[in-house]
């Protein structure tokens, strides 16, 4: 597997952020990489660095959205803004290094919920 930076994914990661006032995300702290030859089902992966890492190497909170290229790079744009979108929830509001589960006090990460922040993505898209 080849792993290769995403700068194209880490700008819209960026619009996707400042359009959803993703406020909590520290968008400096937020690193993209397309991976060739997975043979994995999903089509992208949101990767943490836990506390324990932070302070064995005195640095701060990271993650690292992978984006499968033989799964993510034949969606439609507005099916792989879903899946971005879906990967940025899992990014909880302390920024801690950690991530959100899919079910998490009562909350989900599923499709109503991506499809809620996507449409209001549009809608603050279409306004700019």
């Amino acid at each position: 597997m080849d792993f290769r930076p995403a700068k194209d994914i880490h700008a819209r990661l960026q619009d996707l952020i400042e359009k959803l006032q993703f406020l909590h995300i520290d968008r400096k702290q937020i690193h993209c990489f397309r991976s060739l030859g997975s043979k994995s089902r999903a089509i992208a992966r949101i990767w943490s660095l836990p506390r324990v890492w932070q302070l064995a190497l005195a640095i701060s909170p990271a993650y690292v959205i992978e984006v499968i290229s033989e799964k993510f790079d034949g969606l439609t744009t507005a099916e792989q803004e879903k899946v971005l979108i879906h990967e940025l929830l899992h990014i909880p509001k302390t920024f801690s290094g950690s991530l959100v589960p899919h079910r998490c006090f009562g909350r989900r990460i599923d499709r109503r919920r991506v499809e809620q922040y996507f449409k209001a993505y549009q809608i603050a898209k279409n306004s700019a």
